[in-house]
């Protein structure tokens, strides 16, 4: 099949699935700090970048459909790629079906019983979760368009609040503080945990490489320009809001774009913030369901996975892999709108993001694994070494930094994946024998 992802889709996939609906709450968790939360962004985005180019300098070596499950599994194993691509693959069915919930709460401006209802929200969300299975369906260069546009749009109202504030607001009034007298290691650190949920899926470039045009020099382009890009837009789009909406008030909101809407756009604000929320989240998920598939197909091209996950359609796209990931996403759905549910499906949620940051740690073991392997012939590559380092240190701090308690849980969803593993594992070894 002929390659469709050039630079600028592959960017907007990396920008589409990291810029989700997290930054539009980011600013009211930031208030406390005022200025000195520009060192959290800071720090976060120079720890992601230290992941972007860790990622990019393996696709150059290995630019491979799967990406951290590729890298993973090539310098450790079946078993621990395996884990690793099994993980992040429900990572992305999690996010999928935030997404479309996600999507249903946001369109209750416009209709409010979407958002009151359960019923009306979960066709809505399951509508939204098929629309865009159908269009990663149709293939990847119908998908890679999709999210390029949907990306730009999104960038859109962040700019314009941006903008606003900085015109419009008083940036000099933005205070400096130390909410909780910590250590100033430690109230870093506490915003590196909030801050660093929004770079997740800067991994996106690496997955369809065998997609992407020239892999091995558009990936760590695309991986380290889409890294910059985001945190430019975060560190912009948070000053403004913080200029246009006094700290108090800030620190106590639902909604603190929506706010700085209504000072600068009056009371159509929150109409234009909720249609920058639509396309925001429209833009995930058409990422994260796209990711989804080709991450079950390189597994199965492995034979890790049934065959069946590894076919593609005429367009060349995974087909039965993307529509056995919408529903699951879809019985998600269906749990999240039963009471019962409801709080077994918020865990999950916050597991999915540990199932995500986990890639990045083993992708930097990989790294250095592989670099080891090569040593002999190619020399060791020191800048290389001491970015993996960098990268894999990032990662193990923002593991711990969630917790023992979602940490241990994320092991055991993890370990839900060993069943299936060894079972195929059989299968597979008694259908040679035969």
């Amino acid at each position: 099949m002929k390659r469709t992802l050039g630079f600028w889709r592959t960017w907007g996939l990396v920008v589409g699935v990291m810029i989700g609906n997290g930054i539009l709450l980011l600013p009211a968790l930031l208030a406390p700090y005022g200025n000195l939360s520009l060192l959290g962004w800071i720090f976060a985005g120079g720890g992601t970048l230290f992941i972007a180019m860790m990622l990019g300098s393996l696709a150059r070596r290995m630019p491979k459909i799967g990406g951290p499950y590729a890298y993973t599994r090539a310098a450790f194993g079946d078993l621990t790629g395996f884990l690793i691509g099994w993980g992040y693959w429900l990572s992305l069915c999690l996010a999928t079906a935030a997404g479309g919930v996600a999507f249903a709460g946001y369109f209750g401006v416009f209709i409010p019983s979407i958002s009151s209802e359960a019923i009306p929200g979960a066709m809505t969300a399951l509508l939204v979760i098929w629309i865009f299975t159908g269009i990663c369906v149709s293939g990847m260069k119908s998908a890679g368009t999709v999210q390029l546009i949907t990306t730009l749009l999104k960038l859109l109202p962040l700019f314009l609040i941006a903008g606003a504030g900085m015109l419009l607001g008083d940036v000099t009034s933005v205070s400096t503080s130390n909410p909780t007298d910590e250590s100033f290691f430690v109230m870093v650190a506490s915003m590196i945990t909030i801050t660093m949920w929004a770079f997740v899926g800067v991994e996106a470039a690496t997955i369809p490489a065998d997609d992407v045009i020239q892999p091995e020099k558009t990936i760590p382009k695309a991986l380290l320009v889409g890294t910059l890009t985001v945190t430019g837009v975060y560190i912009l789009a948070t000053y403004g809001v913080m200029a246009l909406i006094p700290g108090p008030e800030l620190a106590v909101s639902t909604s603190p774009f929506a706010d700085a809407a209504k000072v600068v756009f009056g009371p159509w604000g929150s109409t234009l913030v909720a249609i920058g929320a639509l396309i925001s989240i429209v833009g995930g998920l058409n990422g994260n369901i796209l990711l989804s598939g080709m991450t079950l197909r390189a597994v199965a091209l492995d034979r890790l996975f049934p065959a069946r996950f590894a076919s593609t359609n005429k367009a060349g796209a995974p087909a039965f892999a993307l529509i056995f990931t919408g529903l699951l996403a879809s019985l998600l759905v269906a749990m999240n709108y039963l009471d019962g549910l409801v709080s077994a499906y918020k865990t999950l949620i916050i597991l999915s993001t540990l199932t995500s940051v986990l890639p990045y740690a083993s992708s930097s073991v990989a790294d250095l694994v592989l670099q080891k392997r090569a040593a002999p012939s190619e020399g060791w590559r020191w800048k290389s070494v001491l970015v993996a380092t960098g990268a894999l240190a990032f990662s193990i701090f923002v593991i711990f930094g969630a917790g023992l308690k979602d940490a241990s849980l994320g092991l055991i969803l993890l370990a839900a994946g060993l069943p299936i593993y060894y079972w195929l594992k059989r299968k597979s070894a008694n259908s040679s024998s035969e």
